[in-house]
């Protein structure tokens, strides 16, 4: 979730559930006011998006039991827990035809854990479900992205990511009313999880969710998720919302929430370094890492960020509902993708921002990476830790247009839902709310403030291993060639670069042995020096589980492998064996990380800015706004750097 942990209480006991729900001045006891649940939930948290721990749809507590299902629904729920667990193909995208239409959709994801350093261990909280087809219509797809929050996040958003389809596709009206259906899913999955044992007193999930029926898409948003789709202007593309975040910063949610009885104040305010009866908040993309949040009238909790979602049975007595709002569209030639993604990847990124990466892909599974690894460099730049990173990116391919024209509809639901058709140009923004839903943040967090003032202090900074593993000239040449336009490193600056390459290790192997291991978790990169390797995975078919050689890795080609280990432990997807002997230079996540906490946050700029005298008095706010304008410029040796007499515009530190 994005609501930020960036506010201690220094008086005040503290406890940050997660970044959804935030409890203040009370005992585990009293921040369960409406626990009654014996069970602290159960099964296994899965954070990839396969659901193995699926509940028996024939349990006696199961409400689906009063439903009417048909054989339809039964054959699509009954594929729900085999698709998202299959392996992507070799390049690393799916391609599913789309009849209704003639066109097809391609698409990719990806879902990284977040880094919390005072909790290196917790699961990833985000889920996503992906079902291509959803049901037995080749014309119905879903696509869906769930952000869990609170000390059962995790598997609040598994058990909603797999209700949620089984209501849709149980419901009789799904074929004839997408929308009633999408509703009444939302609803019913909220109920069902306040009913089962595990508890969502101060935990649960936003949601949201795409179903592509031939060429018209459903998208139904409940939390601050979102959705995006692209739009081809001209020679632009321009990011159009599909969804608007349900957050305080709206003034329809903030109103509808007070009217619920909830207290709408920042921690500031909590805290009483701030006005209780001032509104002291302006925009997201202000917020100084501390939003609005809810709270009860006679209590300090439970501080949601959010105004909508589906568990959080003790903020729903405050108006956090879990009713979606709805919006359609009809697709056309001008609309070549739509993303899906947490809050995760929009703290720091706006919507255009995400467009203009994923526009300078042509595979969506590239495009990912590299929106995961800005999203995750941006906050450790803002922040102290990361949040979960999930998205899901489909492009849409050989669709034409067989109508010249659209129409924009508005259908009310009994508030507070609503449902909006959107023409191909308009964005759910300029018919339903005045909200700027393409913020992003650009500031430091307090808690990042501190802590960079702190290091500033006491000069305690990561410190790279001593370069014990030497290279030759034209090997660290090598290693730079692949590193160049990798997305992990594009941006690296000279003396960062030259960080990264100490830091590398040698690692000589001899034919058949097993690099990284299918199924195990990977800690480091690889950049092949010399050798050939394979790249295996264990993959079912006909009911068989046979080895695959996917691709193979060689020096010449400038292969790396081991990228996403940098940022998570997330059990590895295949395995990768060394045909010939060969030598790999391998980068440790930790080492990774110390660069990406001690260089990408200017530490070392403000240190040195800091030793100037006419920087002496700037805050350290002021310091990183000043580091941030700094250009790295080498010289070699002789080389003049200013000429007496010429008019200069840099200082130079």
């Amino acid at each position: 979730m994005g609501c930020s942990a960036s506010k201690c209480c220094s008086q005040l006991k503290c406890s940050l559930c997660s970044n959804g729900c935030l409890c203040l001045g009370q005992t585990s006891d009293s921040s369960r006011e409406s626990r009654g649940k014996s069970s602290r939930g159960r099964g296994k948290t899965d954070s990839t998006g396969s659901d193995d721990s699926s509940d028996d749809l024939g349990e006696d507590d199961d409400a689906l039991n009063q439903m009417c299902t048909t054989r339809e629904s039964t054959v699509g729920i009954s594929r729900l827990s085999r698709v998202s667990s299959q392996f992507l193909p070799p390049d690393g995208s799916r391609k599913v035809q789309v009849p209704l239409g003639n066109y097809y959709l391609r698409y990719s994801y990806l879902s990284q854990r977040g880094y919390y350093p005072e909790s290196l261990d917790k699961p990833n909280q985000d889920s996503y479900c992906i079902h291509t087809p959803f049901g037995t219509s080749p014309d119905d797809h879903f696509f869906g992205v769930f952000d869990g929050h609170g000390e059962y996040g995790a598997q609040c958003s598994q058990f909603v990511k797999r209700r949620l389809c089984e209501n849709l596709l149980r419901d009789n009206r799904f074929r004839t009313d997408a929308v009633l259906a999408l509703h009444a899913a939302f609803v019913a999955t909220n109920l069902q999880l306040h009913a089962d044992n595990l508890d969502d007193s101060m935990s649960g999930t936003t949601a949201i969710t795409i179903l592509v029926r031939g060429k018209t898409i459903y998208v139904a948003n409940t939390g601050d998720s979102r959705a995006v789709i692209a739009e081809k202007r001209g020679d632009d593309i321009v990011a159009v919302d599909l969804s608007i975040d349900q957050t305080p910063y709206r003034f329809d949610e903030l109103e509808r929430v007070k009217a619920c009885g909830a207290r709408v104040l920042t921690l500031d305010q909590i805290e009483g370094l701030k006005n209780p009866d001032v509104q002291c908040w302006g925009t997201e993309e202000s917020d100084d890492g501390d939003p609005p949040r809810l709270w009860v009238q006679n209590g300090m909790y439970p501080g949601t960020a959010f105004t909508r979602s589906i568990g959080d049975s003790v903020a729903e007595s405050i108006g956090v509902i879990a009713d979606p709002e709805i919006f359609v569209l009809d697709l056309n030639s001008k609309n070549p993708f739509f993303v899906l993604a947490s809050d995760g990847v929009f703290e720091f990124l706006s919507s255009q921002t995400v467009v203009d990466m994923i526009s300078k892909y042509k595979d969506p599974r590239d495009a990912c990476a590299e929106i995961v690894a800005e999203s995750y460099r941006l906050w450790l730049q803002y922040e102290t830790r990361t949040d979960d990173i999930t998205i899901i990116l489909v492009h849409i391919n050989g669709l034409t247009d067989m109508e010249s024209t659209q129409t924009v509809t508005k259908v009310s639901l009994q508030p507070p839902q609503q449902v909006v058709g959107l023409a191909g140009s308009e964005s759910p923004l300029t018919v339903s709310s005045n909200t700027n839903n393409q913020r992003s943040r650009h500031d430091l967090s307090c808690t990042r403030l501190r802590a960079l003032e702190s290091s500033l202090e006491d000069g305690q900074l990561w410190v790279p291993p001593s370069p014990s593993h030497r290279k030759t000239w034209e090997e660290q040449a090598h290693i730079e060639r692949v590193l160049h336009d990798h997305f992990l490193f594009r941006k690296l600056t000279d003396s960062q670069c030259h960080v990264i390459l100490d830091c590398m290790q040698r690692v000589e192997v001899k034919p058949g042995d097993i690099v990284v291991q299918q199924g195990g978790e990977g800690d480091c990169f690889y950049v092949v020096g010399s050798g050939e390797y394979e790249v295996l995975a264990i993959q079912e078919e006909d009911g068989k589980e046979i080895t695959k050689v996917l691709h193979r890795y060689t020096a010449d080609k400038l292969s790396s492998f081991g990228e996403l280990a940098l940022m998570h432990n997330k059990p590895l997807q295949a395995s990768v064996r060394a045909v010939t002997s060969g030598t790999l230079w391998a980068l440790k996540r930790e080492d990774f990380r110390g660069i990406l906490m001690s260089e990408f946050s200017s530490i070392p700029s403000l240190k040195l800015l800091r030793s100037v005298e006419l920087f002496t008095r700037f805050t350290v706010l002021q310091l990183t706004q000043l580091a941030e304008s700094l250009v790295e410029v080498s010289f070699a040796d002789g080389q003049t750097i200013v000429d007496k007499g010429t008019c200069e515009t840099y200082i130079g530190c």
